[in-house]
């Protein structure tokens, strides 16, 4: 069975608008199937547990929801609305700030850099969701198109 790396970025929302959680049912959702990329966590301490803490969601119930019920993303976003304990607008823009706006340490900037042939010069947007997006298209290639 193929492992899949997970392609839809931490910069993409879906129709509530919240950044992360098209991607986080998608790791989710791989994870419960077994088809999740080595490296890759269903829910990891980064942008998953910051989507899902400012939400007010419990990590175990949005786990045992997708797998359980093998949910569509719309239909993960209406367990959310029906779910979350903070789903106001001033929740969500703060949150989709704090996505936009999270870099990553240098080490890491650097390693995704190194390992995509990039030099590590200033040209390269150093926030985490375009670096991850860099790190994600380097997996795919390694584990799909070499």
């Amino acid at each position: 069975m193929a492992k899949i790396v997970p392609l839809i970025s931490s910069g993409v929302a879906g129709p509530l608008g919240v950044l992360h959680l098209p991607r986080l049912w998608l790791k989710v959702s791989l994870e419960a199937r077994g088809k999740l990329a080595d490296g890759y966590p269903g829910i990891g301490k980064g942008y998953d547990m910051m989507t899902i803490s400012a939400l007010g969601l419990d990590p175990d119930a949005v786990k045992k929801f997708i797998t359980d019920s093998k949910p569509t993303y719309p239909q993960f976003e209406d367990w959310v609305k029906k779910s979350a304990k903070h789903l106001d607008k001033a929740t969500i823009h703060k949150l989709n700030v704090a996505i936009q706006g999270y870099i990553h340490d240098e080490a890491t900037r650097g390693g995704i850099l190194k390992a995509s042939g990039i030099s590590d010069g200033n040209s390269v947007c150093p926030d985490a969701v375009n670096l991850n997006n860099l790190d994600d298209w380097y997996e795919f290639h390694q584990s799909e198109l070499r």
